[in-house]
């Protein structure tokens, strides 16, 4: 008799909420990017494209806020119940409008 490789296909049925609730884990060096804040969809295919992390508040959010990190769709390897490991690299930050007192006061990040 032959042995049968089966290979399981897990389809994932998530909502934005459900991913909003999720910290994103970069499997590269292990550190914790942040939580999930808004989605990008490609409207064309309705599929999701990527997943964005808003940057972090300077200043308790008066000198506005570090870059936004957009992860792309591609990247992401495990959705699991609480977290989701990425391959991120560093290079594919996008930068935020300014935000706060600092674009009030004209600081540049």
């Amino acid at each position: 008799m032959g042995a049968f490789i089966v290979w399981e296909v897990l389809i994932l049925n998530c909502r934005i909420d459900d991913m909003r609730h999720k910290e994103v884990i970069n499997v590269k060096d292990g550190v914790r990017l942040g939580g999930v804040c808004d989605l990008e969809i490609d409207t064309e295919t309705a599929r999701v494209a990527a997943i964005v992390i808003y940057g972090r508040l300077r200043c308790f959010g008066l000198l506005g806020r570090e870059d936004d990190i957009v992860i792309r769709w591609q990247d992401i390897q495990v959705i699991g119940d609480d977290t989701i490991l990425v391959n991120y690299n560093s290079l594919c930050r996008t930068k935020g409008p300014p935000h706060g007192l600092g674009s009030i006061f004209g600081y540049k990040y």
